[in-house]
């Protein structure tokens, strides 16, 4: 029997402040996560603008473009269902990032850290 090296879990930058508004936010978002060394960011979904969960907006796809770009993963924390309900592309584009590996949208800090814990 052999034993496997488990790889330790990523650190992870939670982000506790005001909404991210413009794009300059998310920028020192993920300057403040580059410096700790974190490699995923949480972000609490009532923190992002209403604008995020319309896709036609835009604001979705260029904030996930810089953390992928960065190569920091986005973890969208919390309740989303009321986006979700009047969005079919939005349910669309939340399970096509929830099958990646650079953004997540997750219900609870719990089920980030279980999706983070190596196997």
């Amino acid at each position: 029997m052999t034993t496997r090296e488990r790889t330790p879990m990523p650190d992870v930058h939670s982000y506790d402040g005001p909404p991210l508004a413009e794009v300059r936010d998310v920028l020192d978002l993920i300057g403040e996560a580059w410096s700790s060394g974190a490699t995923w960011v949480a972000v609490p979904a009532d923190r992002l603008p209403a604008a995020f969960f319309t896709l036609s907006t835009g604001v979705a796809g260029e904030i996930a473009q810089k953390f992928v770009n960065y190569r920091i993963g986005l973890s969208i924390v919390g309740d989303i269902s009321r986006h979700l309900e009047t969005s079919s592309a939005l349910r669309a584009w939340v399970e096509e990032c929830n099958s990646g590996h650079h953004i997540w949208f997750v219900p609870d800090t719990t089920e980030l850290t279980s999706r983070l814990t190596p196997r």
